[in-house]
């Protein structure tokens, strides 16, 4: 959305640094109160986010619909393994999912809110006792896996 030139008014603010241009919008094209930039950064991030995103836990064993486009086509591709780490909150929220694949582990991290991934489903909740499974990397075989837990 353009700003329509008639709307704006340009005055001139005296700093410390020296005199400033700043163009302002009168207060009856202004319907409300005006946001501050944060409120603004909040309100876009919230509306940005996806409302239908199951409780993931680190444990858990997840499916992860990824969004690929070759060409003019465009499929869900499943990428299916265990949370080994949760991090940040909020628009940046990601998780880290490690699999096995042809006897090499391979991790990748999705950003939760991104629209390249296109659903996230819990096939099983895990059981474990720390937030982060990094030592997963180091074991091999029947030794990866993790409890399956029953309450939630």
């Amino acid at each position: 959305m353009a700003a329509d030139p008639k709307d704006t008014t340009v005055t001139e603010e005296t700093t410390e640094q020296g005199t400033v241009a700043v163009a302002t919008k009168p207060a009856s094209a202004t319907p409300g109160k005006k946001l501050s930039a944060e409120e603004q950064i909040r309100a876009f991030e919230t509306a940005q986010q996806k409302t239908e995103l199951p409780d993931i836990y680190v444990g858990d064993t997840v499916r992860v619909g990824v969004r690929i486009s070759e060409g003019n086509k465009e499929r869900v591709q499943p990428y299916e393994g265990v949370v080994i780490a949760k991090r940040h909150g909020g628009l940046s929220e990601t998780i880290t999912v490690r699999r096995i694949f042809q006897g090499i582990g391979v991790e990748r991290v999705f950003m939760l809110h991104s629209p390249q991934v296109a659903s996230i489903k819990v096939e099983r909740r895990g059981k474990v006792r720390r937030a982060k499974l990094f030592y997963l990397r180091e074991r091999v075989g029947k030794a990866t896996r993790v409890k399956q837990r029953f309450d939630r």
